[in-house]
């Protein structure tokens, strides 16, 4: 199967955000629920072994949007028993325009066993656009082990690269090792980005504390927030506008708690 859903934004009366486009496309359903805020809902399985998925996004500048999803992603493999795997894809490309803000927080992807999947994202920011983005992969369904997923993250800001990241789950030689996975079944990662001093235009979480702060002086003797470090999460500032919060868990539950501990220390940098 080969599905494109497309969003886009554009201003409306009074500086509110108007949905100008929202095209859907089996498995991807968009539901619009409220002013500048969308769902996805699965509306067929997948994505199956095979699959090309794709979601399109433009945030028209000055407006704002947030994503969201009903309930996980389960990727599935496509072929039965005994035949080799066939990859499927999904593919995200967000443009964020000059004083817009997109929230994208879906909920969890699950890679159940036999699965083959690459997940990208292209991320296209204003220079002074912002971006709540967050990403969270469960390792397999209870009691299973995990399929087999790249997932790919690119994101450019004013036209400069902001963050390239790559990994890959459920080669058992990289998920063990203590330097990469370890224990955990769940990997996850929030972006946030924009001009200093735009925490005020992302949503906040409930402030748990429990980081650990890294300060170093730069070489003018001004003292920078290099990171900070909690119980199975960090996050860590990045060359650009911007701070990642990366969190491993051994259950999605843990998982999204140690990212919004995360997700509150960074807005408040």
């Amino acid at each position: 199967m080969t599905a494109r859903a497309v969003l886009a934004t554009a201003p409306g009366p009074g500086g509110r955000t108007v949905l100008a486009t929202m095209s859907s496309a089996p498995p991807i359903t968009l539901r619009r629920t409220g002013p500048g805020q969308v769902y996805l809902v699965s509306t067929a399985a997948g994505p199956l072994g095979g699959d090309d998925l794709a979601l399109d996004i433009d945030v028209a500048p000055g407006t704002v949007l947030d994503v969201r999803s009903v309930a996980s992603t389960l990727v599935l493999p496509g072929p039965g028993p005994g035949s080799a795997p066939e990859e499927s894809s999904m593919t995200v490309t967000a443009r964020v325009g000059a004083g817009a803000s997109l929230r994208f927080a879906p909920e969890p992807t699950v890679l159940a066993a036999g699965c083959l999947h690459r997940m990208t994202v292209r991320l296209e920011l204003a220079p002074d656009a912002r971006v709540f983005w967050r990403e969270e992969i469960v390792f397999g369904r209870y009691g299973e082990a995990s399929g087999r997923c790249r997932s790919r993250f690119d994101a450019v800001a004013g036209g400069l690269p902001l963050l390239r990241q790559e990994f890959t789950v459920g080669d058992p030689a990289i998920d063990a090792s203590p330097a990469v996975y370890g224990d955990a079944r769940c990997v996850g990662s929030t972006l946030i980005a924009g001009p200093p001093g735009a925490a005020a235009g992302h949503p906040q979480t409930p402030r748990t504390g429990g980081g650990r702060t890294s300060d170093s002086l730069s070489a003018g003797g001004r003292r920078t927030r290099e990171a900070i470090l909690g119980d199975g999460w960090a996050a860590l500032p990045l060359a650009g506008p911007g701070i990642l919060v990366s969190a491993l868990a051994l259950d999605a539950a843990e998982l999204r708690r140690r990212l919004e501990r995360g997700e509150t220390e960074a807005l408040s940098l």
